[in-house]
């Protein structure tokens, strides 16, 4: 008797990418993410891609992959609202609220979200926690402000460095900085949400509560689960 082997959590990302093509609308532009998990997604829109009119981005990557496959992407300012966006998340809580930015690409991730109508979340289900705030928090922040920002998170007690890459610090599409923020733990992501925005300097804080999930489409072991908030 043979038993299959579990599913790699690449395998795992292609299977929950492959399951957000039933919340593309035909016929309209959908919200496309940033990350490992929705370029697998991308992947398979492109079997669809007579059927939509196109997407709106959330960073330069994503926009290079879908135009290399032949998709058309629009510039968000064309745009007056999306039905359905669909990204990852690198921490996502039982009522839909998430940690994001680990690729760097939050604030637009944050703006695209904004305009869509319902927000897909794809994740496997390391992604999934109890309490926000082991995945480093990604802020991004105006480069000036970067070591007065980590004060003020040092002060809730957290520790705040700045991503670096290439030895230098990274450099986002909007040409900004990010910290990123261990030592939290986020009990009540609306109002840290809210709180952490007001600071002058932060451009975005990668807490997406406002703009929570509205479905998670999480890939496990018995295959995807479905989470509705």
């Amino acid at each position: 008797m043979t038993t299959s082997s579990p599913l790699s959590q690449d395998e795992l990302k292609a299977l929950v990418g492959k399951a957000a093509l039933q919340y593309v609308v035909p016929g309209e532009i959908v919200g496309v993410g940033t990350g490992s998990t929705v370029n697998k997604f991308i992947d398979a829109l492109a079997g669809m891609k007579a059927d939509i009119k196109g997407a709106v981005s959330s960073s330069v990557a994503s926009t290079e992959r879908l135009r290399a496959l032949g998709i058309p992407v629009f510039d968000a300012n064309e745009v007056e609202s999306l039905s359905v966006y669909i990204d990852g998340a690198d921490e996502i809580d039982g009522k839909g609220h998430m940690v994001k930015g680990g690729g760097a690409a939050l604030t637009r991730e944050k703006i695209v979200a904004a305009m869509a109508q319902r927000f897909v979340c794809i994740a496997d289900e390391s992604k999934r926690v109890d309490v926000l705030g082991k995945f480093p928090l990604p802020v991004e922040v105006i480069p000036m402000a970067s070591a007065h920002i980590a004060r003020r998170f040092a002060s809730l007690g957290g520790q705040a460095h700045i991503r670096q890459k290439d030895g230098k610090p990274l450099v986002t599409d909007n040409g900004q900085h990010i910290l990123d923020v261990t030592g939290l733990a986020i009990a009540d992501p609306l109002a840290f949400e809210s709180e952490v925005n007001q600071w002058p300097g932060v451009v975005t804080v990668g807490v997406f509560a406002h703009q929570k999930a509205s479905v998670c489409l999480l890939g496990t072991a018995e295959g995807v689960k479905t989470l509705t908030y």
